[in-house]
């Protein structure tokens, strides 16, 4: 009788269990599960909004840096040196010998921009009383073929030039401007600009 009143009761609970089985809410699965599409779903329109989000950033980026960060041409005329270096940012370009002003007509220290620049100028003497003109490609034109200027009291300029005396180049003989070869201020005023910064040391 114990064992029929055992196996009545085991056979009551699985029957129980199939019964409970059939319930529609017995194996109810959490909500986080119920529903898997809607959470991908949020989690990939995130991703996409944060992806493109970035896009748009950087785009604007990648225009503005060239800009940003394009690095200009400037000068450093050394007078002790008598040299001129051309450098874009931090990188040297070139170097040309120069003439400065002799003692008494000093080229000017410290920091300008140019101002001022003539292919082929012509020069008034300021030396003698009825301003003598020598024009532009005279072989005697104390200008050369090129014209640089850097700085005035605003009637004299000072500037980079070219010269037909080869030999005084590397000297400080001039009225303080900077004289060049020919063939090197021709070349610096392909690199140079109205504004380039200028900077004269000792």
């Amino acid at each position: 009788m114990t064992t029929i009143a055992v196996l009545f009761s085991l056979q009551s609970y699985a029957t129980a269990q199939v019964t409970n089985s059939n319930q529609p809410n017995f194996y109810q699965v959490s909500p986080l599960k119920s529903n898997p599409l809607p959470l991908r779903s949020n989690i990939f329109n995130y991703s996409e909004r944060k992806r493109r989000l970035l896009l748009k950033l950087q785009h604007p980026i990648q225009r503005i840096i060239p800009n940003t960060f394009e690095q200009e041409i400037h000068l450093l005329l050394k007078l002790n040196e008598r040299k001129l270096y051309v450098y874009r940012g931090d990188s040297l370009q070139a170097s040309y010998p120069v003439a400065i002003g002799k003692p008494g007509w000093e080229t000017p220290t410290g920091k300008f921009k140019i101002i001022h620049m003539v292919q082929n100028p012509a020069w008034e003497n300021p030396f003698v009383p009825n301003r003598e003109i020598i024009p532009p490609k005279s072989s005697n034109n104390p200008l050369g073929e090129r014209w640089i200027g850097f700085w005035t009291d605003g009637k004299d300029e000072i500037g980079f030039h070219g010269t037909p005396s080869v030999k005084s180049v590397g000297q400080a003989v001039s009225h303080g401007c900077v004289r060049m070869y020919n063939h090197d201020v021709r070349k610096l005023y392909e690199l140079v600009k109205i504004g380039t910064p200028v900077l004269v040391t000792k």
